[in-house]
């Protein structure tokens, strides 16, 4: 029985080396090769007896000592060589500065079939809607921002604005139309 549990053991050291060093599968070969020897070994030395019931442990601890090896191997200085270091949030979040539009109300300037130019902040944003025609001076929502695809639907009663006449664009000032200046040179 003893060389059984050595034989276990070394099947389960080897795929653990599998999970470290992948060698192609032949250290996972091995180790199966080891497990089985062991299973055979408990049999010879007490029969059906010994070798179901250690088998049945071989069985249970193999997942286990798999699961364990893979949680424990990025938490090793190997690990980390290998898989790099974990992702951060901050790392693979959109940067994108439209996402700031999300929610707020804007003036058609265009006729959007479906898609237009709209005044949101002082600024024209070309957007798109979801398959109806929206009026110039109607008011929308931005109801989604992906990519450089800004989507609005008409806004309803509730989340119109009630400061200013969007259609009364000649009483505003220059600087708040959102307009770039001509005296740049062009680039």
């Amino acid at each position: 029985m003893t060389l059984a549990v050595v034989l276990a053991t070394l099947g389960f050291l080897l795929v653990v080396a599998e999970v470290f060093f992948p060698s192609g599968g032949f250290l996972g070969f091995f180790s199966l090769a080891s497990l089985a020897a062991a299973v055979y070994y408990a049999h010879q030395s007490g029969g059906a007896a010994r070798s179901l019931p250690f088998a049945g442990v071989v069985v249970v601890l193999l997942p286990l000592v798999i699961w364990g090896a893979f949680t424990w191997l990025p938490h090793t200085r190997l690990g980390r060589h290998l898989l790099g270091e974990p992702t951060r949030p901050e790392d693979v979040a959109v940067n994108d500065p439209r996402r700031v539009l999300l929610g707020k109300v804007g003036v058609a300037r265009s006729k959007m079939l479906p898609s237009g130019a709209v005044e949101i902040d002082g600024r024209m944003i070309d957007c798109i809607t979801r398959g109806q025609a929206i009026d110039p001076g109607q008011y929308v929502k931005v109801v989604e921002v992906r990519g450089n695809r800004v989507v609005v639907r008409p806004a309803g009663e509730g989340e119109r604005p009630g400061h200013e006449d969007p259609a009364d664009m000649l009483d505003r000032p220059i600087e708040d139309l959102g307009l770039d200046s001509l005296d740049d040179p062009l680039v």
